[in-house]
């Protein structure tokens, strides 16, 4: 927005900020908080760094505004809190749904925290970036971005020089992205601000057992992407242990029974189901219209190292052309109406307009 639109929501700019700036400390830390980020949105450059959001605001100056960022001692969890808190009474409902993903930022150099050579979305390519882990909220009141960790790859965790170097506390060591949004889903549990027990993501996350595993045992219902290779069970399968030959150890780990038939890959089972199987379901209002696509539903035994796992959903989803087919797994009850496990599967996109509105409009991968 320009500073003339700016001025017709200055009062409820400054109610909005009001309720965080104590959390920023001292006076001065309160006054800059303010001036960050009213300058964020009245600024109209392409870039939102601290140089250029000085420019717009009458008093402010690049180095005051970049300490605020980088050397202030205010500390960011009572501000998620309250963040979440704020956002909580607008948006809850008691089918909300938490997304986790990662989104990157390219970054030059070795020195910067966790930057590294690594998989960046933003290149579509491996580059050097960091990488965050973010937590939004989504329900059929609106949705935003509510949580976020910064991803340490092992080249840093594992260097205790460098780690001290860039600040990273000597407490912090190596966290899977998976293992940090569950960090996030929980902490976001115990503040008790926001409701709701799903949880969507992408393969990166679904393809995670341990994950999959946590969230059904904290009780988190969950429809998350997995890649066409996963293999699972289409109907029960028998184990045995093998009788002993004799000879060598006596055999304790269960196989499969000789009659038992093996897994298949997700994509094979969507590729045996049948036309009726399918189903056009329109999943929310797309900013081009009605957003439908087919989906198809089947209960599945996970495989875990080839032996059958707990029952599950395989969720499917494709174009309604049959192109770009999508693959889920959820934890949900088996009476859970298909419609249902399509909206918080498609619920996951929403955090992608997330990060493409924070960094374009607030600077989200600025310095």
């Amino acid at each position: 927005m320009d500073q003339a639109e700016f001025e017709r929501v200055a009062a409820s700019f400054a109610a909005f900020h009001a309720q965080f700036a104590p959390l920023f400390g001292r006076k001065e830390a309160q006054r800059r908080s303010e001036q960050y980020v009213r300058g964020l949105l009245v600024q109209q450059t392409d870039r939102r760094n601290a140089e250029n959001v000085a420019e717009m605001i009458e008093g402010a100056t690049p180095r005051p505004l970049q300490r605020l960022l980088t050397e202030a001692p205010w500390a960011t969890e009572p501000v998620i809190e309250r963040l979440q808190a704020y956002l909580g009474a607008r948006l809850n409902t008691p089918e909300g749904i938490f997304v986790i993903d990662e989104s990157g930022f390219p970054k030059q150099g070795k020195k910067s925290v966790g930057v590294a050579r690594q998989y960046c979305g933003t290149l579509g390519k491996v580059g050097n970036c960091q990488l965050g882990v973010f937590l939004s909220y989504v329900s059929t009141r609106g949705h935003a971005l509510v949580d976020k960790r910064l991803y340490l790859p092992t080249a840093w965790t594992d260097d205790a020089v460098r780690c001290r170097a860039a600040g990273v506390p000597a407490e912090i060591g190596y966290q899977s992205k998976a293992e940090l949004g569950l960090a996030m889903l929980r902490q976001a549990r115990t503040a008790g601000h926001l409701h709701g027990s799903w949880v969507a993501g992408d393969d990166a996350y679904g393809m995670v057992p341990t994950l999959r595993d946590a969230l059904d045992a904290d009780d988190w219902r969950y429809v998350l992407d997995v890649p066409q290779t996963t293999p699972v069970f289409t109907q029960p399968a028998q184990t045995l242990v093998p009788p002993w030959s004799g000879r060598g150890r006596v055999p304790t780990k269960p196989r499969l029974a000789p009659e038992a038939r093996p897994p298949q890959t997700v994509q094979a089972v969507a590729a045996g189901l049948a036309h009726a199987a399918w189903y056009d379901l329109t999943v929310a209002e797309g900013a081009h219209g009605p957003r439908t696509y087919q989906f198809a539903a089947r209960r599945v035994w996970e495989s875990r190292d080839g032996l059958p796992g707990r029952a599950c959903w395989l969720l499917l989803r494709r174009n309604l052309d049959g192109t770009e087919p999508r693959y889920y797994l959820s934890n949900a009850s088996a009476d859970t109406p298909l419609l249902t496990l399509a909206q918080v599967a498609a619920a996951r996109w929403t955090i992608e307009t997330e990060f493409e509105t924070a960094k374009g409009e607030t600077g989200l991968d600025e310095y």
